[in-house]
């Protein structure tokens, strides 16, 4: 039983970090951070971006929360995998998939190409705003049309 709920609160953790992403990226992201965020709007992008601190500051977020739930293994530890995972999951999309950080992979999946032109049109604007589309696996109906 506790396996389950150890599932749970990291499935769970992993969706909130979608509505935390989407949410801090409106927000903050195109708000008041917009000087750091703006980095990856910007056309030249190199190794690291400014932008990337946000990666950052959530990695050591989910690898302090492992380590405080390591030796129980309560839910500290679960809500640190989700996170954890959460961003493996942003790496793969965003950076691999969609921005070309790497030698990208090539796809057909309806899901992903839908995910990557809801993306193109939040960078269509180099801009604080107008700004659309904020998400990162969840986007609007319209990208999805075939």
């Amino acid at each position: 039983m506790q396996a389950l709920i150890n599932i749970g609160i990291t499935i769970a953790t992993i969706a909130m970090m979608e509505g935390l992403s989407w949410a801090m990226h409106k927000y903050l992201f195109h708000g008041p951070l917009w000087f750091i965020h703006k980095t990856h709007h910007q056309e030249n992008h190199g190794w690291f971006e400014l932008n990337d601190l946000f990666s950052i500051g959530f990695a050591a977020l989910a690898l302090w929360l492992m380590w405080i739930g390591h030796i129980e293994l309560n839910y500290y530890f679960w809500i640190g995998t989700g996170i954890s995972i959460y961003g493996i999951i942003y790496f793969v999309f965003h950076d691999w998939f969609i921005h070309n950080r790497f030698k990208s992979f090539k796809s057909n999946n309806h899901y992903l190409l839908g995910i990557r032109r809801a993306h193109k049109i939040h960078h269509k604007s180099m801009q604080k705003s107008p700004s659309e589309e904020f998400g990162l696996l969840v986007a609007s109906r319209k990208w999805f049309r075939r």
